[in-house]
């Protein structure tokens, strides 16, 4: 960030349990109902509108990489040093083995180049765009590990589980990292400066992620643009985690290149250099009398300067931003057919079934089906969930999964059920694979 003024054994950690559970899971998933298997007819294509979980594991590697790059180029990756560069190729090979056009756009400053890296993924409205970023450049006296690794870390993790879902989204999604952020948001302005009119009324929202990891971490959202400080807010809320309205930082960073020329901002940060209060504390942890980030601007911004829950829980609700903001929709409201009727899920036992009757309607269901879920687990990877049509034939729309520890299944699947009849009794069939945890379907709907 610049200096400059303008469960319990669910917690979310994305840390499987034990061997032993996770081999039944797998079993278990193969096994736990008649839908379609690799020996068997494919079941249709399905896909998953929520977001899904970004593992911290990869965060961290990536953080890993950035530090050997600092390592190997004088410790630092700063604006015009070695470093920075090595860090915008690594990030761009990164991008580009995953499908996205990338293009490094250059730009001088105090008598060095300086590089953004600017990264699209293929289809959605570009007319409504929605992007994020972060700055790459760290200061010259360190790594900038948290200051802003972290951001630039968890925003890259994000696009790359774009790619790796195959996201089609309503808006246009598009990424940056920026250069020389820490000079007074060199970058950034130069990228917005650099856009037309019209190309900037084309950006409906831009998310800034700047210091997200912070060792003693607060969970603080901008303010700016009230949908987007709202999506990040009920994500938290969804997690039980309190949070505050930003202020140590506002106009610090990116985000303010794009909010100058009247583009909708928001984001999320966890703290720098002020003093964590005792209600802070108590709120949120840690220790009160001291920084949010002692190693702010600092040597020892390393990978020890980490706290891997803010980080984690961070890069989570970058994918759910991302996934909500960009969803949207072109095409008018269907039908509903609604189930809400609770039904009890077995710890480890037989699959059971909530059933919508659909009728009045002509010909077969659509090939974009929408199956609205909300499921109450305190486990959700020991679920699996089917789409039961009425000839039988089961649709697969979630396996179990022994490293997805969080809580509850509440999204919206599409399935292609062109094939089946539109009229009669389809079935939300749900099994726990594995013990320990309990839930129940709290309702579903089928949209047409």
């Amino acid at each position: 960030m610049s200096p400059y003024g303008i469960r319990s054994p669910h917690m979310k950690l994305s840390v499987p349990r034990c061997s032993a559970v996770a081999a039944a899971f797998a079993l278990a998933g193969l096994l736990a109902s008649g839908a379609p298997t690799a020996s068997a007819a494919p079941a249709a294509p399905v896909s998953a509108l929520a977001a899904p979980d970004i593992p911290l594991a990869n965060v961290k590697a990536h953080l890993n990489r950035l530090q050997t790059i600092a390592t190997e180029n004088g410790g630092n990756r700063a604006h015009g040093r070695a470093g920075y560069k090595a860090s915008v190729d690594y990030v761009k090979a990164q991008l580009d083995a995953a499908g996205f056009t990338t293009a490094v756009q250059q730009f001088s400053y105090n008598g060095t180049t300086g590089y953004n890296l600017i990264a699209d993924w293929p289809g959605g409205d570009v007319n409504r765009t929605v992007m994020a970023g972060a700055h790459l450049d760290s200061v010259s006296s360190g790594a900038g590990i948290n200051d802003n690794g972290s951001g630039s870390a968890a925003v890259l993790e994000a696009a790359l589980a774009v790619s790796r879902a195959q996201l089609q989204p309503a808006k246009h999604l598009r990424f940056g990292w920026w250069g020389a952020e820490e000079l007074g948001l060199v970058g950034s302005k130069h990228y917005v400066n650099s856009l037309p009119s019209t190309e900037r009324s084309k950006l409906s929202g831009y998310l800034n992620f700047d210091m997200i990891g912070s060792p003693n971490p607060g969970y603080f959202v901008y303010d700016d643009d009230p949908v987007i400080e709202q999506t990040f807010k009920d994500y938290f809320a969804g997690l039980g985690v309190p949070t505050e309205i930003e202020t140590e930082g506002d106009g610090r960073s990116d985000h303010a290149s794009f909010k100058n020329v009247g583009i909708p901002v928001g984001g999320l940060f966890t703290g720098a250099s002020r003093t964590k209060t005792s209600a802070q504390a108590q709120k949120w942890g840690g220790t009160a009398g001291q920084a949010f980030d002692r190693c702010y601007h600092s040597s020892c911004d390393s990978l020890s300067n980490i706290n891997d829950t803010a980080l984690d829980r961070n890069s989570d609700a970058i994918a759910h931003a991302l996934w909500t903001l960009s969803a949207g929709t072109t095409e008018p409201p269907g039908e509903l057919y609604e189930n809400t009727t609770d039904v009890a899920i077995p710890d480890a036992g037989a699959a059971v079934t909530s059933t919508v009757s659909v009728t009045g309607r002509t010909g077969n269901a659509p090939a974009a089906l929408k199956v609205g879920v909300d499921i109450k687990h305190t486990w959700r990877g020991d679920v699996v969930v089917d789409l039961i049509a009425p000839d039988g034939t089961a649709y697969r729309l979630k396996n179990s999964s022994g490293s997805d520890s969080a809580d509850n299944v509440i999204t919206t699947y599409t399935v292609d059920a062109s094939s089946e009849a539109a009229n009669g009794d389809w079935k939300l069939r749900v099994q726990d694979v594995a013990r320990y945890d309990t839930g129940y379907i709290d309702s579903w709907k089928l949209t047409f």
